[in-house]
């Protein structure tokens, strides 16, 4: 079968001199166009930039998911560390005040519990919104490692809680001392 060109030179509608320049001309198109170059429509390139763009949306989609996740993973193990190390403070008839965000909020203790809490031996860790545990310091170490916001109440330990300022601290307490 004849090309459309060889059929038109046949019928008479175009001349040889027009078939040989548009020949002519083709081919130093193909040459002047590198090897493996494809001409690439606007529709395609449109096309690769909302492939591009899509994928990029995607990771930070799957960036955030992952975020989420981590953050849901640090709180299961500070619920985890609270609830296998908090100390029992259902026989505890001392109140306890202490600061949380900007409110003054109270927990029941005993008077052990109270005297620790200050010297820093004992910790008040933020469950959820109101829930409010006691923790050994150890504990809350462990826990500000995790997430800082969760320790309410934590204060710098003394050293053997005896000061250098303290003016009996030549003197001993005999044993059998009775108050």
């Amino acid at each position: 079968m004849a090309s459309l060109q060889d059929q038109l030179l046949k019928a008479g509608l175009a001349d040889e001199k027009k078939a040989k320049a548009i020949r002519s001309e083709k081919r130093k198109k193909r040459k002047q166009q590198p090897k493996g170059a494809v001409e690439v429509s606007d529709a395609e390139i449109q096309a690769r930039k909302a492939r591009e763009d899509k994928a990029e949306r995607d990771r930070q989609l799957n960036l955030q998911r992952q975020q989420e996740a981590e953050k849901k993973a640090i709180q299961a193990q500070i619920r985890q560390l609270v609830e296998t190390n908090r100390l029992d403070r259902s026989r505890g008839e001392t109140s306890y005040q202490f600061v949380d965000g900007r409110k003054i909020k109270k927990i029941l203790v005993d008077d052990t519990m109270v005297d620790q809490l200050s010297r820093g031996r004992l910790a008040i860790v933020c469950l959820g919104d109101e829930n409010y545990e006691v923790v050994p310091d150890k504990v809350a170490r462990k826990i500000m490692e995790r997430d800082e916001a969760a320790i309410v109440v934590l204060h710098d330990r003394q050293q053997d809680d005896a000061g250098e300022d303290d003016p009996y601290a030549g003197y001993e307490i005999p044993d059998d001392l009775m108050w």
